[in-house]
């Protein structure tokens, strides 16, 4: 009987313990939950309080999913390039001038009558993105229209999650470019220039680095491919569901619809097809400048993809010299030069137009935008960028874009074995 007491005794006792350690877990999870919640509420970001690029660039990475994250933040293979389109800003330096009035600044731009003419509040164009949607569900929408209100011109990508038409439906009434690779079917490639001549697009941007897709490590490690439901609209066919296990499927995809036999000619016979002006991006060298030129081009873009395709390449900023001493001095040219690469400060696009770019292009940080605060943070980007360029214009004596000139820039000894432009 006593064994029998002693039993039912020690099962009521464990019963009564395993009732308490099932309410302690209970509240532990309830707690542990609270907790969760309170740090994601506090981590609920205003964009307005954000002041810089770099504020964007660490939410957005956050936020992102990492094969996303990686897609649009790395470079090919070591990344040199990639660090050193960024680091060489950096090393270019102000020279001020004091004393002078700047009570009435004037930032804007206008481009050559080649090219439209818009004029654009400050010197300061968003670069072709390809697949925004996956920063935010309005992508490249949300893009055009921070664009529009922000009276500055979006370039799309031709790899864009939104189709052509409808951002431009979306935005009927700004200015837009169309960023176009020459595929091996020219008859699709001839379709698509059709289209964006038909839907109000004000130039063709001609990306011509790309004959191949660089090295991208991280998208071969993460085995890149567009997320569920999204697709790249302007393109027919959409074979990126599939994976590889040797490259990305985008690597994959987009290796079989690119033409590795492009040439100068092709460039010209596009003329052939559309009365659109007519960029190239991608020159990273003065002999290819001088040739654009000597092609009839509209305008060019110094560029090297951001550094995603060769890596150890010369940073934009570092050649972007030569490439205006042979088109303003032996090519006696006025089109239009442009730069992008590494720009994340106002003071960058200051030392670009210093160093004889008309206007720069940004991509990155209009990606970090999108990705924290959709369309908004696409125009706080714009913004804040605005603000710094205005301030270093007034701190360094500049009251317009024509008062921006060398004189204002100490450029370090070895600035590049290629630069050979006096200032």
């Amino acid at each position: 009987f006593k064994s029998r007491l002693l039993s039912t005794t020690l099962k009521k006792k464990r019963m009564r313990n395993k009732k308490r350690g099932s309410k302690n877990h209970y509240k532990k999870r309830d707690l542990a939950s609270k907790s969760k919640e309170a740090l994601q509420a506090s981590r609920k970001t205003n964009i307005n309080d954000m002041i810089t690029v770099e504020e964007f660039h660490r939410e957005a990475r956050r936020r992102l999913k990492k094969m996303v994250y990686d897609y649009y933040s790395s470079g090919a293979e070591d990344q040199i390039t990639l660090k050193r389109n960024v680091d060489y800003y950096q090393r270019i330096l102000l020279k001020p001038r004091i004393l002078v009035d700047v009570s009435n600044l004037d930032t804007k731009f206008t481009l050559s009558k080649r090219l439209g003419g818009q004029t654009i509040d400050f010197p300061c164009i968003i670069a072709p993105t390809a697949m925004q949607c996956e920063t935010c569900p309005e992508g490249e929408i949300a893009t055009a229209k921070a664009a529009e209100k922000c009276n500055t011109i979006m370039t799309l990508s031709s790899l864009s999650t939104t189709s052509l038409e409808d951002v431009a439906k979306a935005t009927p009434n700004s200015p837009k470019w169309y960023q176009l690779y020459v595929l091996k079917n020219r008859d699709f490639t001839k379709r698509m220039v059709e289209r964006a001549e038909k839907s109000g697009y004000t130039a063709l941007v001609v990306t011509v680095d790309a004959p191949k897709l660089g090295n991208r490590e991280a998208d071969h490690h993460n085995k890149f491919h567009l997320s569920e439901g999204l697709s790249l609209k302007n393109l027919e066919q959409n074979a990126l569901n599939e994976q590889s296990t040797s490259t990305s499927a985008l690597n994959a995809y987009f290796t079989s619809l690119i033409d590795d036999s492009l040439t100068w000619k092709d460039i010209t016979d596009l003329r052939k097809i559309t009365k659109l002006p007519i960029l190239v991006k991608g020159i990273q060298c003065a002999e290819d400048a001088e040739i654009a030129v000597q092609h009839g081009l509209d305008g060019i873009i110094v560029s090297n993809h951001g550094g995603r395709q060769q890596d150890t390449a010369i940073a934009t900023i570092e050649i972007l010299p030569s490439i205006v001493k042979r088109v303003r001095e032996t090519c006696q040219s006025d089109m239009n030069i442009f730069v992008d690469g590494g720009i994340r400060r106002g003071s960058s696009i200051f030392k670009a137009i210093a160093l004889g770019a008309d206007a720069v292009l940004i991509g990155r940080p209009n990606l970090w935008g999108l990705s924290v605060g959709g369309e908004d943070g696409a125009k706080r980007i714009l913004h804040i960028l605005k603000k710094e360029f205005e301030l270093t214009m007034k701190l360094c004596g500049c009251s317009s874009l024509k008062s921006i000139n060398s004189k204002l820039i100490h450029r370090p000894e070895h600035f590049s074995p290629y630069a050979d432009a006096k200032l």
